[in-house]
């Protein structure tokens, strides 16, 4: 499936554990655009960086940056932009690849399906949304199901 999208997305997929379970380059690209556009991002140009990592990894992240020592799923890292920098970088998303694996076996999703909701998920949080407040949840996984059901993909929630 091939979607026509506004936004013109620069990845750098860091695959560290060289993992064959993670999706292509073509389709994180495709889910991270898709996101964008239907979030209402205003600019023709994105920059991001996907880091697929180990569950090691992710924790130091998770417990450096969260105070929360364990692994996770997908941490966002937001690239904050000087006001007078013209910059197409939004940021960092770090998943796990053995917490995906797990999850969608535990939670009987399909792998790839499941990787794509992470990194809907994960592009959102690059953009300022977040899921603290119910009100945020609510609107951030009304956002995560319209983007997902474009995909064709069930509701993860």
């Amino acid at each position: 499936m091939t979607i026509n999208l506004p936004v013109l997305v620069e990845l750098d997929l860091q695959n560290v554990i060289s993992s064959i379970d993670v999706p292509t380059e073509a389709q994180l690209t495709e889910w991270v655009a898709l996101s964008l556009s239907k979030a209402g991002f205003k600019q023709s140009n994105a920059e991001l960086t996907i880091r697929v990592v180990s569950s090691q990894e992710i924790q130091m992240l998770n417990h450096q940056y969260r105070g929360k020592d364990s692994p996770t799923n997908v941490l966002s890292f937001p690239f904050e932009v000087p006001a007078e920098v013209d910059c197409d970088l939004l940021g960092d998303i770090i998943i796990c690849e053995d917490i995906v694996k797990f999850e969608a076996n535990n939670q009987n999703k399909k792998l790839l399906e499941h990787w794509a909701h992470l990194v809907v998920h994960g592009t959102l949080h690059l953009l300022g949304f977040d899921h603290i407040e119910e009100s945020e949840a609510q609107e951030m996984e009304s956002l995560e199901i319209s983007i997902l059901d474009v995909l064709k993909i069930s509701s993860p929630y």
